[in-house]
């Protein structure tokens, strides 16, 4: 039930809006695709220093406590004298800033080719 509410019915609404508006299939793809790596790169990213199934292996161990950021999405590990460390490099961020930009600039993209279209 979680995959349809949380995957399923977001990816179909837009597919289906985009047809309507007579968006190209292979720009839809690409709008999806690049979405949902988006959502995907940015959960990884701001979740990477909380201990999951295997607390002894997360990136703080037991020299500090785990603090997140959801946007920009990054992770860091509060030391024992309050200081930030993140656990993400710059070329993870990279990733997903590129990631992000290509989304919006497809749909900037649909939004010129619908124009184009209509006149």
């Amino acid at each position: 039930m979680t995959v349809l509410v949380v995957f399923v019915m977001p990816t179909s609404m837009v597919w289906l809006l985009g047809r309507r508006a007579r968006i190209p299939r292979g720009l839809l793809v690409v709008f999806l695709l690049t979405g949902w790596l988006t959502v995907l790169i940015g959960i990884a990213l701001s979740q990477r220093a909380q201990p999951g199934l295997f607390p002894e292996m997360s990136p703080c161990g037991r020299h500090g406590s785990p603090v997140s950021q959801y946007f920009p999405p990054d992770s860091f590990c509060r030391g024992a004298e309050g200081e930030l460390r993140t656990v993400n490099g710059p070329d993870a961020k990279l990733v997903f800033w590129t990631v992000a930009n290509t989304t919006v600039a497809t749909a900037i993209a649909a939004v010129f080719v619908r124009r184009r279209r209509r006149a």
